[in-house]
């Protein structure tokens, strides 16, 4: 009977199992091709899928480069000595097919540089041509066989980070020393702290995730032990309140709460972001540490108040080291949360932008740039994360106070 009830045991998981890979899946793919596609050029991101990326392409020909290019460049683009075009620092400087037609559509010994047949007229067509011609280029400059990693760069990074958004990208205009779209920029460290990028913008995340996350617990551990262990009247009504309270949706107070900022002349500060975090934060944090606190062993409190121990003793040489997981745990949600806001900071701290705030600026006006937006949310995503796998112990204990009393 043995093997049958193993057997029996593993079918009733089965369905279980599938949920789960399946919702794996579901995140996981979608996440790899956001991660591949940060680290691919603007032109492959506009001509290809992100999984072309993870496989080696081999040299091909191409209709196109034989039908314009060929005849003088030659089939391996060393046809012309001064042009090389199997050379990739003659490619760098044509990085997008639109640089590529401009440059194609200049006269060459007061000729036209490609003349049978002709480039067509309209720029749509153009540009039809131009993307097979610079993918095989690119084979070209990349030897006879482009490895996975030949065709990645960081350079989305980069213009993240410092806010970059002109035609070509930041690291290429730095070394061109090209004037006209590095107005804002001096091509040095100092280019980090660009308030239209994503280092400045993490500066400002910090600065409000921080203390909008040591406030609410401060005050939350305070009211738990409140709630927990001293006796006054309407003790319960008081904290049945404050649970109602985690169900009204925060978009109801923005605007009252905005009008109210802007008399007293708080709009648009740290202050005032910081108080409307701590105050919405605060019912579900008293809620956790309440429940938590109350599960602790009563003797413990009663034998410190019986050796001369107030409430404030009791409060911090117990109460606070007894619960780190949950002050662990509500750190850690309360984090993530401010951490991943848009709508508050987007009303509150507009003059300031915090990194979800930025990585909407970063769009063009006219909906371009989003393959640097792919490099940028990933960088948003390095702290959350290392908070997290940090914690991670505190969290999962925290997720389980006052589950269990006794």
């Amino acid at each position: 009977m043995k093997p049958f009830s193993s057997i029996n045991r593993v079918l009733s998981r089965l369905p279980e199992n599938l949920a789960i890979i399946f919702m794996c899946v579901v995140w996981i793919i979608p996440t790899l091709g956001l991660l591949v596609t940060s680290f691919r050029t603007s032109e492959a991101v506009r001509t290809s899928g992100w999984w072309t990326a993870l496989s080696p392409k081999q040299a091909a020909s191409s209709a196109e480069y034989t039908t314009y290019c060929a005849s003088c460049h030659g089939s391996d683009g060393k046809g012309v000595a001064s042009v090389d075009l199997s050379n990739p620092a003659v490619l760098d400087k044509y990085p997008r097919t639109n640089r590529l037609l401009a440059m194609l559509r200049q006269p060459v010994n007061g000729e036209a540089h490609v003349k049978n047949p002709p480039l067509p007229e309209k720029a749509a067509d153009a540009l039809a041509i131009m993307t097979p011609i610079q993918e095989h280029l690119q084979t070209l400059g990349s030897g006879s066989q482009e490895s996975v990693w030949s065709g990645l760069t960081l350079r989305n990074y980069a213009d993240a980070v410092v806010g970059y958004k002109g035609t070509q990208d930041y690291l290429t205009d730095c070394e061109q020393k090209n004037p006209s779209a590095l107005a804002k920029f001096k091509c040095d460290l100092t280019d980090v702290f660009n308030p239209e990028g994503m280092g400045s913008a993490l500066i400002n995340t910090l600065f409000v995730a921080i203390p909008s996350t040591f406030f609410p617990i401060l005050i939350a551990a305070f009211a738990a032990y409140a709630f927990s262990w001293m006796d006054f009247k309407g003790r319960q009504w008081l904290f049945a309140l404050l649970v109602g309270l985690q169900i009204i949706p925060l978009q109801m107070t923005l605007v009252p709460i905005a009008r109210m900022y802007a008399s007293l002349g708080m709009q648009g500060t740290f202050v005032g972001i910081w108080l409307f975090h701590t105050g919405f934060g605060l019912p579900y944090a008293i809620y956790l540490m309440r429940n938590f606190l109350g599960s602790l062993p009563r003797e413990i409190f009663e034998s410190a108040y019986l050796d001369g121990a107030n409430h404030f003793s009791a409060f911090t040489r117990l109460a606070l080291p007894l619960s780190i997981p949950a002050i662990g745990s509500l750190a850690i949600f309360q984090f993530l949360w401010i951490w991943n806001d848009f709508l508050i900071a987007k009303i509150f701290l507009s003059n300031n932008p915090v990194l979800t705030v930025q990585i909407t600026n970063l769009i063009d006006p006219r909906g371009g740039n989003w393959h640097i937006m792919t490099g940028a949310a990933f960088l948003s995503f390095i702290v959350p994360m290392t908070v997290f796998f940090l914690f991670q112990k505190s969290f999962v204990r925290g997720l389980l106070a006052g589950s269990v009393k006794g």
